[in-house]
């Protein structure tokens, strides 16, 4: 039985010390972006920026750096190697695994692209990174290609399917949306991870505890708004909250900004960077 995620009952983050600095509130590593879909990645790490984190870096391909790293001065960005389709190529293996020994959290996916190479090294990632990682988008196809399962967490991860991402990762292709709220628990339980099932009234669960969310609507499905829910997750985890708190937290602020979003332009013109700018909004509301 799922509860509803309903404000005065959602996890809260640590007021803020009047001594603080940016160390305080995590380094965010957030992988992803290839030649031609830049803009995902770019809204995951200013979605990380509006939530709260103290230092956000981009990972992305060397030839997509002059591109993303002059969408906002306060991203930092690392280019890795790429191939001959603009994606980050295998030689890039190393230098993403000494960036992730110095993240709080890193968000793994957004605008990633596909190949054989790439898939492998997700996977690896997967299963190696001892930080919390939030898996999205190709990072969670990467991980559906994977022989037989998943790959064995190698620390705390939270991933965040759509109902076709799901399948493809369960290996269930007719798998209804009622029946993968039933699955997902389960699945959860055994991977020991935190799952995000989203769709209308998003479930997030860790195999014990389920949370429906409550707020959202359908100007909310267009291209770029899971990206955004990626850096949410990455900062409130730099800061400081459980997966599972920063899943049930990060859910409902990313409804919510999509709901002052439409209230003011209405759901048919939401795009996803419309959610970045209420952002701000919904923080300051849940004071």
């Amino acid at each position: 039985m799922s509860q509803r995620c309903d404000s005065p009952d959602l996890p809260r983050l640590a007021p803020r010390q009047v001594q603080s600095h940016k160390g305080n509130f995590g380094r965010a590593l957030l992988v992803g972006g290839s030649r031609g879909i830049t803009g995902a990645i770019t809204l995951s790490g200013l979605a990380c920026l509006r939530s709260g984190a103290g230092l956000v870096t981009l990972a992305i391909p060397d030839v997509c750096q002059h591109i993303v790293s002059t969408s906002e001065p306060s991203l930092m960005t690392v280019g890795l190697p790429s191939d001959s389709a603009g994606r980050i190529s295998a030689q890039a293996r190393q230098s993403l695994s000494d960036l992730s020994q110095h993240a709080t959290c890193i968000g793994c996916g957004p605008g990633l692209g596909r190949s054989p190479q790439l898939d492998r090294m997700i996977q690896r990632l997967y299963r190696k990174c001892d930080q919390p990682l939030v898996v999205d988008a190709d990072g969670l196809n990467a991980l559906s290609t994977s022989q037989n399962n998943i790959p064995v967490a190698g620390g705390q991860r939270i991933l965040t399917p759509h109902l076709g991402e799901y399948r493809r990762l369960t290996g269930l292709a007719e798998l209804s949306m009622e029946d993968a709220r039933d699955h997902v628990v389960e699945f959860s339980r055994e991977a020991g991870i935190v799952v995000i099932l989203k769709g209308t009234a998003t479930l997030i669960t860790d195999g014990t505890h389920t949370f429906t969310n409550a707020t959202g609507n359908p100007g909310m499905a267009t291209g770029g708004s899971g990206d955004v829910l990626t850096g949410i997750l990455v900062a409130l985890v730099c800061q400081g909250l459980s997966l599972l708190d920063a899943a049930r937290l990060g859910t409902h602020v990313h409804g919510l900004a999509g709901d002052l979003a439409a209230k003011e332009l209405g759901e048919v013109s939401l795009i996803a960077s419309d959610l970045i700018h209420y952002l701000p909004s919904a923080w300051l509301s849940l004071k």
